[in-house]
């Protein structure tokens, strides 16, 4: 925001695209990685262009000697080694925005996609994940521990259920995160009632917009396998 401003952003500028200084190879050219967001999302107070982590200068692995963060995008907008920022009325047509990250209807296929009808993946999903247990665990019969985390969008997170009987009933989790910024991760954890056998755990977030998470995968599939945010299943089982 504050190098933007100091640079000046004129009216009809409408996305910020940012260039790294790395080379990756894709049908036969050569060239730099890059993205853009929207303006608004470039001013806002939480987007930043970091040098330093944790009060250290970045790593190379981290994108020294700049990269851009933008909480509540995906990844690919947060660009690394940063070398170019321009402001333009139309998103970037680098590779990796163009046609790479970009999502399509269930009836598209790598045979009959038009790269340029996809949408441009931007802003996350609201998603929940479930770290403990993990597949294939043996649990004890009774009250059991399910831990994870979830995040949200624009949104702040403002329930996690899980289900330790296929959704037929669901407990409410005790968020950990005493902070409700839209785009952090949300530490949460649960008591669970298990039976006897084999069993499946479930999760699923709700944000304060009431946006909550699609049962099932099929419900959101594409081709490309991006923003899967369906409910997440561990499968366990229980003796003794």
């Amino acid at each position: 925001r504050d190098i933007l401003l100091a640079a000046g952003v004129k009216s009809e500028a409408q996305h910020a695209t940012f260039k790294g200084l790395d080379e990756v190879a894709r049908h036969g050219a050569i060239f730099g990685f890059g993205g853009s967001i929207p303006v608004e999302k470039a001013l806002h107070p939480d987007t930043l262009l970091a040098y330093e982590m944790n009060g250290r200068p970045l790593t190379a692995a981290h994108g020294f000697p700049l990269r851009v963060v933008v909480p509540g995008y995906i990844g690919a907008r947060s660009v690394k080694w940063v070398s170019d920022i321009r402001l333009q009325e139309t998103p970037s047509d680098n590779y990796f925005q163009a046609r790479a990250y970009r999502l399509f209807p269930p009836d598209v296929t790598p045979e009959n996609v038009r790269w340029e009808n996809g949408i441009m993946l931007g802003e996350n999903a609201i998603n929940s994940v479930i770290c403990y247990p993990g597949e294939g665990d043996v649990l004890k019969t009774g009250l059991n521990r399910i831990a994870g985390y979830a995040i949200g969008s624009t949104s702040p997170i403002e329930q996690v259920e899980v289900s330790g009987d296929d959704g037929t009933t669901w407990t409410s989790a005790k968020l950990l995160s005493s902070q409700a910024y839209p785009w952090a991760w949300w530490l949460w954890q649960a008591q669970v009632e298990l039976k006897p056998g084999a069993a499946q755990v479930i999760a699923r977030a709700r944000d304060t917009a009431g946006n909550t998470q699609p049962s099932d995968a099929e419900e959101i599939w594409n081709f490309k396998g991006y923003a899967n945010n369906a409910w997440h299943r561990v499968n366990v089982k229980c003796i003794g």
